[in-house]
């Protein structure tokens, strides 16, 4: 039987990349636990196309 809980896959998409102009995208994939995260995570990750830190946010 498959576990039954509150953690859920989320994508995590580039906010500055989009505005960048550059082909491609910086996505990650994580896990978030719906009961006590219920708004949209963001995470400063690294993004190897700008070569640079930045801001993902949660996308549907």
């Amino acid at each position: 039987m498959a576990k039954k809980g509150n953690r859920v896959q989320v994508i995590l998409e580039c906010t500055e990349h989009k505005n960048s102009g550059k082909p491609g995208t910086s996505r990650y994939i994580t896990t978030k636990n719906r009961k006590n995260t219920t708004e949209r995570i963001e995470l400063k990750k690294y993004n190897s196309v700008l070569k640079k830190v930045t801001v993902h946010k949660e996308i549907k």
